[in-house]
């Protein structure tokens, strides 16, 4: 064999055994490779209490409670189903009832999502304030539009 073709054959090798190592970590990680579930999934796959999870979905409508200090409770839902979570700490500015969620944390033992991490969704049709003051200026502004 010459120099060449064994430094091919090495590169060929560590090329291999790279590939195969991904593939056994994806395959591994299949179960669990996912941004959020939604209450249906929740419910449905049982998940177990105590498993490290993200839940994401809608705010109900008058479902959300502030508690003392920073402690708050609201109901997440995907329109079919719906799970209670608590949330100890400062929400995101763009929580609002009927927003988009992803709360990230543990289902206790009474079927509670106990949040650790909240973030709010904004809106995909956001517009800077001072494009939409300038769009009405010159009076083609898009009711439908929203600003920040």
């Amino acid at each position: 064999m010459t120099r060449k073709q064994k430094r091919m054959t090495m590169i060929l090798g560590g090329l291999a055994v790279l590939g195969i190592a991904a593939g056994i970590m994806l395959y591994a990680l299949s179960g669990t490779i996912t941004f959020f579930y939604t209450p249906s999934e929740i419910t449905e796959e049982k998940v177990s209490p105590g498993q490290r999870l993200r839940l994401g979905g809608l705010v109900e409508e008058g479902s959300w409670i502030r508690g003392e200090g920073t402690m708050s409770t609201f109901v997440v839902t995907d329109t079919i189903k719906t799970i209670k979570v608590t949330y100890n700490g400062q929400l995101p500015d763009l929580f609002r009832e009927g927003q988009g969620v992803v709360a990230e944390g543990i289902i206790d033992g009474g079927g509670t999502f106990v949040a650790d991490t909240v973030l709010a969704k904004h809106d995909e049709n956001y517009m800077p304030k001072e494009l939409a003051d300038s769009l009405k200026e010159k009076g083609v502004w898009n009711e439908g539009a929203k600003t920040q």
